[in-house]
């Protein structure tokens, strides 16, 4: 019982930060009515800012707010003004373009970072370290309570922002039906603009947590972003506690599976739960069915 509870718990606090990166997916998905393939390098490149801000002489704190700062800048402002807004405009809208569009920012990321910064595996500190502590006679790590604390936290503060706030209901009306909301007097632009923020801020802090345990290194992206995308997929595509709960779904299950299996189909797991909720339940655990005009 006391392993069980161990792995259960463990299994939460790393399926808590495929959440943050899987609610990036939503997102971006209500903002522009597409998917974005480079979700996972999104994941990857943050960590790489606290890098070379720390080679800068900058201490970690100073250096991991440079770094959300930069990724807000890179993945959230000037993504969605370089690549996404020219593209939604009219009918190439949510288009196979953009899609493309992503995939091919997903390469010039991943293959940007092994040119400049090397393609070796680089070590990276982690914002809490060691210790453990005993619960219900299970020895759990106080780095796994603070993330799964840490990214539950950051997705509920989400959540009500988006439902008790004016921004929030703004940003939902606009992901609902932006000609409707804009005739209201809602800044869509504006609002889809906030959307692509939050996701580069999720994608930050889901790298910031992550890294540690897979290293900084130029690939990561690829895994990290399969994962962030089954886990919307399962959840629900539509909905952000959809995609908690997908992430939440996975990691433990891959680390059941690790613990009670074997360690040699963990990588196939996710892929099977995929292929088992399309078959069953298209719009996800959580999610709602679309209607949509062809």
């Amino acid at each position: 019982m006391e392993q069980f509870l161990q792995v259960f718990l463990s299994g939460l606090a790393t399926g808590s930060i495929y959440a943050l990166a899987a609610i990036g997916f939503t997102l971006v998905w209500q903002a522009a009515q597409t998917v974005n393939f480079a979700q996972g390098e999104f994941v990857m490149l943050p960590a790489f800012f606290v890098l070379i801000a720390s080679n800068f002489g900058l201490p970690l704190p100073l250096a991991i707010l440079a770094g959300l700062a930069a990724s807000v800048l890179v993945l959230g402002y000037l993504f969605k003004r370089l690549i996404v807004e020219p593209m939604i405009r009219g009918k190439n809208r949510g288009g196979l373009s953009l899609i493309i569009a992503t995939m091919a920012l997903a390469i010039f990321l991943k293959e940007s970072v092994k040119e400049f910064y090397g393609a070796e595996a680089q070590p990276y500190p982690e914002l809490v370290s060691g210790g453990t502590l005993s619960l219900g006679g299970a020895v759990i790590s106080v780095t796994d309570i603070f993330h799964l604390l840490l990214s539950l936290g950051v997705v509920v503060g989400l959540t009500l922002f988006l439902n008790r706030t004016r921004t929030g209901r703004a940003m939902q009306a606009t992901a609902q039906n932006p000609d409707v909301a804009e005739i209201l007097g809602v800044d869509t632009k504006r609002m889809i603009l906030y959307a692509f923020l939050i996701n580069a801020a999720l994608a930050a802090l889901a790298s910031f947590l992550i890294t540690p345990f897979y290293l900084a290194k130029f690939s990561n992206g690829e895994y990290l972003g399969m994962i962030a995308f089954i886990a919307a997929i399962v959840g629900g595509f539509n909905q952000i506690r959809g995609a908690l709960a997908g992430g939440l779904l996975i990691g433990v299950l891959d680390n059941m599976t690790a613990t009670y299996v074997t360690a040699e189909y963990r990588a196939a797991l996710p892929l099977v739960l995929l292929i088992v909720i399309i078959l069953f339940r298209p719009q996800g655990l959580l999610g709602t069915s679309e209607g949509r005009t062809v």
